[in-house]
C-alpha cells in the first residue's frame, strides 16, 4: 500500500495533467475550491443511505473502488490548489496538526468528540 512517489513529484504530475490539456484557464481558486466541494460530496455519495464500518468498505471491492475514485479527486483538487497559492501541502498539514493539539489538549479531550468550545474555558 505505500507509494514511493514524493508528494511533490504527484503535484507536478498533476500540474503537467493540467497544462498538456490547457485547464489552467479553469483552475481559478474559487473553481478549485469548488471542485473539492462538489468531489468531497460525491465522496459521501457512495454510502449515502448505509453506514459501513471500514471493514465492511475494505471487504467490499466495488465500494472500496468507488470510495478510493472519489478520495482520489478530493486530494487531486487540493494539491492542485496548493500548487496555484503556493502552498505546501505538508506543511499545511503539520501546522494544523499542531494548532489542533492546542484546542484539544489530551486531557480535555480523549474519549470525547466534543467541540474544543465546550471545555475552553
Amino acid at each position: 500500500m505505500a507509494s514511493t512517489d514524493s508528494l511533490d513529484n504527484t503535484i507536478h504530475v498533476i500540474d503537467a495533467f493540467t497544462h498538456e490539456r490547457d485547464w489552467e484557464q479553469f483552475h481559478s481558486v474559487k473553481n478549485l475550491m469548488a471542485s473539492v466541494s462538489i468531489e468531497a460530496s460525491e465522496l459521501n455519495e457512495t454510502i449515502q443511505w448505509e453506514s459501513p464500518t471500514a471493514q465492511d468498505v475494505k471487504e467490499n471491492p466495488k465500494l472500496l473502488a468507488e470510495v478510493g475514485d472519489e478520495l482520489a479527486d478530493v486530494m487531486v483538487y487540493c494539491l492542485r490548489l496548493c500548487s496555484v497559492l503556493g502552498l505546501e501541502p505538508v506543511e499545511l498539514m503539520h501546522q494544523k496538526i499542531e494548532k489542533n493539539r492546542m484546542k484539544y489538549p489530551v486531557f480535555k479531550s480523549k474519549g470525547s468528540s466534543e467541540k474544543y468550545t465546550s471545555y475552553e474555558n
